[in-house]
């Protein structure tokens, strides 16, 4: 079907029109009629459209987080402390796409102001620990990679982990993203900032080597500061800049690269995105084939940090490594078309018109993207893989990386290897997925417009796809920087070839 050309011209100059807030100070406040109005309407929308509203949270307990989120508003909120509200009751939710994002307009102010004053540290957290992973203060002797952390300001390790959890969104009861998030570089330290405030100084319960106990005080860290001193003590060099064609190439090879041991025979793709833009289809294509004009037996694929994207590059990826036929999700709908806030939700004219075209209401009056509930894919023909395949797992593997998954773990030649995926191994709320624009705050949320099951026999505990083989961290190995995942797949595929030497010598 084709559009009027002069329809869309219109259009895009209509939806130019909308009125935007310059760059503001993040100390700008609004009034209690300013923020209810937004709130009104971030409540409205997500009641209205969002398909997983109730799905791991009954009504009644998040009409409660709905009515808890409208006594904190005051008057004279700034945006950030208005997000602060909003992102505690939407992780509420329990999924992992719907968040909270900051205005165009504070956005654009914090891209034009430097750096100032920041926690200090970066972590990686999981059940059993806190770990220092890198410190912004260079000159600190103490607080290296490795060191354990026990409280901070005299909260323990498990009232600032319970307490961060409720404003992180995740696909149900999935605490293994959730730990993740907080172990992204810089993450921690920015959501502790935004609940428990900026101070100048951190008093830091740690452990020692020896597993005794002691307390240091360190500053907060000033990137002002900071980067004037070492300019003054380090000379300046003018280091070649590389090609615009080369720093294209160096940032495609950071979402997907293919790197082969032929030696060995074995190979290692890292795939760190399914979105649009990277050229997938050509790299699938031209790896797989390279996987079998090498002979290549066994295949590391490297999924950890890879959020999703786009649901047709992660099919492609499972053709060419399935060896039945599959569905991408058993069911797929949409709550409605329009509402009362519409406008205020992003392209949703074209959204509309989207779930008009492919979707067609259902007796339970959804609207059901039939095509993908009924079809079934083929494995590919051309470069399959047949060989052994072993995928690493985390708590950044998300979304449509849940479906690859998903779509492969039961078979014989596939090992998933790791931690549970962020993404729900039952399903997620996603697909469509565009923002909302709060009208005073300009505050951003994103809505996921279909409620998407993967596989109806899974269990519904709000889980990830689980590994097959576990590998979780040690505090050893944060210290020592060890990949001890990959270590994992390493000694599988050793002993696999250990086996395989034997199973020959006994035929000859």
């Amino acid at each position: 079907m084709k559009t009027p050309s002069l329809f869309i011209v219109t259009w895009i100059i209509l939806s130019g029109c909308s009125v935007s807030k310059s760059s503001l100070s993040p100390n700008h406040s609004y009034s209690l009629q300013q923020v209810q109005k937004d709130y009104d309407v971030y409540q409205t929308i997500l009641e209205e459209h969002h398909p997983g509203l109730y799905w791991y949270t009954s009504k009644d307990s998040m009409d409660y987080y709905f009515s808890k989120g409208q006594q904190l508003l005051r008057d004279s909120m700034t945006e950030t402390e208005f997000r602060k509200v909003l992102t505690y009751v939407t992780a509420k939710i329990n999924c992992g796409h719907t968040t909270v994002r900051s205005s165009k307009a504070l956005a654009k102010y914090n891209d034009t102001v430097r750096a100032g004053k920041m926690f200090p540290l970066s972590v990686k957290a999981w059940e059993e620990a806190v770990v220092v992973t890198a410190n912004l203060n260079r000159r600190d002797s103490i607080l290296k990679r490795g060191t354990v952390i026990t409280k901070i300001d005299g909260r323990t390790k498990k009232e600032i982990i319970d307490t961060l959890f409720g404003y992180i969104s995740t696909d149900g009861y999935n605490r293994t993203h959730k730990y993740q998030t907080l172990s992204n570089r810089g993450s921690f330290g920015s959501l502790y900032t935004s609940v428990f405030g900026l101070s100048e100084k951190y008093n830091i319960e740690y452990q020692e080597n020896g597993g005794a106990t002691k307390t240091i005080v360190i500053p907060v860290y000033n990137a002002l500061t900071d980067t004037a001193s070492r300019t003054g003590t380090r000379p300046l060099r003018s280091l070649p800049q590389p090609s615009k064609r080369e720093r294209k190439r160096q940032q495609v090879n950071t979402i997907r690269l293919l790197k082969i041991d032929t030696a060995n025979h074995t190979a290692m793709m890292d795939l760190s995105s399914f979105g649009r833009g990277y050229g997938l289809k050509k790299f699938f294509h031209n790896s797989f084939q390279a996987l079998q004009q090498n002979k290549i037996s066994h295949l590391i694929l490297d999924v950890r940090g890879n959020g999703g994207g786009s649901v047709v590059s992660s099919t492609l990826l499972s053709r060419y490594l399935a060896v039945h036929k599959f569905k991408v999700s058993d069911s797929l709908y949409a709550l409605k078309k329009g509402g009362r806030y519409q406008h205020y939700i992003q392209n949703h004219f074209w959204n509309k018109f989207f779930i008009s075209l492919f979707t067609k209401k259902g007796k339970d009056g959804n609207y059901h993207f039939g095509y993908f509930e009924r079809h079934y894919f083929k494995p590919k023909k051309g470069n399959h893989y047949d060989g052994k395949v072993y995928i690493l797992t985390g708590g950044n593997s998300f979304s449509a990386t849940t479906l690859f998954v998903s779509s492969v773990i039961r078979q014989e030649n596939v090992t998933v290897i790791g931690e549970e995926t962020g993404g729900g191994a039952y399903g997620n709320s996603a697909w469509l997925i565009p923002d909302v624009r709060l009208p005073e705050t300009g505050l951003r949320f994103r809505l996921p417009l279909f409620r998407l099951v993967i596989d109806k026999t899974v269990p519904k505990n709000g889980r990830g796809v689980q590994p097959e083989v576990e590998s979780f961290p040690t505090i050893d190995a944060v210290k020592r920087g060890s990949d001890y995942k990959l270590d994992k797949a390493m000694e599988l595929i050793k002993k696999d070839r250990a086996a395989n030497s034997i199973d020959e010598k006994k035929i000859n």
